[in-house]
């Protein structure tokens, strides 16, 4: 049995055990769409995850954006026959499946051009639910406009803040703030093609999904605008329970164990804690550190005056291995007696992403 430090307590909680001068400064659903279709080789690709499991077709699985967002195409990648539960908000999506009103949630935690999906790592830490699966979803963005509507007439390009990044050196060649054109960030890629369509704005753009421009019966002006074409979104399955990982299923199904801990100030504590995977050749393929958002600052205290020490992290860790291997159990004991807290977010199949449809001359 696998035992590490207990992830009752808060991240906070620790710390202030291991820092006493630790000081707190706090400071509906939308309409029925068509159901999104995944292609044979996609869902050989989840089935091959371990994420098409049986009786999917009744999974209600909660996604951040309207029908036509990438994060929707995700959730049917994930789960083919699931019933998608659009949320305005990535803490929705948490809530609906903390508060049993979805199974599961398929949220983006990082893309390989904008990077982390900070909100969600932040998420994680305040929710208890657990990472049962991922998945890579290769984005294809489009800009689109309302039907007749030539290039030279948009005044307004709106997207997701990531997007208009991504499609940033696009958008300056074709549709540059020179020329008086704006570009406006949204809070979704797929919202925002539908209120152009259902409010008829004329001269406005959308970045978005050719799924979104179905849906809202907007018109192609450009495909594949996105500056690397080797752009892929990881999304992380979400469940109020861990799925448990089975050993004799006769697969070669390589599995990722995602971690959140704290660390004691000192002098090469990081590399102390990250030399109990190097000792054992353990393969870690993500390190991230964010602010402790309830304990965010070290003090001195000198008599009454109060004096910034230095800042307060958590480090989120992924790395190759499931929680059944011995030696992931020997490195999570070993990293129990380094780190005040440990908190093992999800052990679950890894997901190999194809990108065989993408040419060289794409690449």
């Amino acid at each position: 049995m696998l035992r590490v430090p207990t992830d009752h307590a808060s991240p906070a909680a620790a710390a202030a055990a291991a820092h006493r001068t630790i000081q707190c400064a706090r400071p509906a659903r939308a309409r029925t769409a068509p159901r999104y279709s995944p292609s044979r080789t996609v869902v050989a690709q989840a089935d091959a995850a371990g994420l098409g499991l049986v009786g999917s077709n009744e999974l209600r699985v909660a996604y951040q954006g309207a029908p036509g967002a990438y994060s929707e195409q995700a959730c049917m990648l994930a789960y083919d026959e699931c019933e998608p539960v659009p949320c305005s908000q990535f803490e929705h999506a948490f809530l609906a499946v903390t508060e049993w009103r979805a199974d599961r949630a398929v949220l983006p935690i990082e893309n390989s051009l904008g990077g982390s999906i900070h909100r969600n790592y932040d998420l994680l830490l305040k929710y208890r639910l657990h990472i049962v699966g991922e998945v890579g979803l290769p984005i294809n963005h489009c800009i689109m406009a309302l039907p007749g509507t030539k290039k030279e007439e948009i005044v307004c390009v709106q997207s997701h803040p990531q997007a208009l990044a991504q499609c940033e050196n696009y958008l300056n060649t074709h549709y540059p703030n020179s020329r008086g054109v704006v570009h406006q960030a949204t809070d979704d890629t797929a919202d925002s093609a539908k209120r152009i369509a259902q409010e008829d704005i004329k001269g406005y753009a959308a970045i978005a999904s050719r799924r979104a421009a179905e849906l809202y019966d907007m018109e192609i002006l450009d495909e594949g605008i996105q500056d690397d074409k080797l752009n892929v979104t990881r999304f992380v399955a979400l469940a109020r329970e861990p799925v448990p990982i089975k050993d004799d299923d006769g697969s070669q199904r390589q599995y990722k164990t995602s971690i959140v801990f704290t660390l004691k100030e000192g002098p090469g504590v990081l590399f102390k804690a990250l030399s109990v995977f190097a000792l054992r050749d353990i393969n870690l393929t993500k390190l991230e550190s964010r602010p402790m958002r309830d304990a965010p600052i070290v003090t001195d205290e000198a008599g009454s005056v109060q004096k910034l020490k230095r800042f307060n992290f958590v480090f989120y860790c992924d790395f190759v291995g499931g929680t059944n291997d011995a030696t992931v159990q020997n490195a999570l004991r070993h990293l129990g007696e380094i780190a005040p807290y440990m908190r093992v977010l999800g052990s679950y199949p890894m997901h190999e992403t194809d990108l065989s449809h993408l040419s060289t001359k794409d690449v």
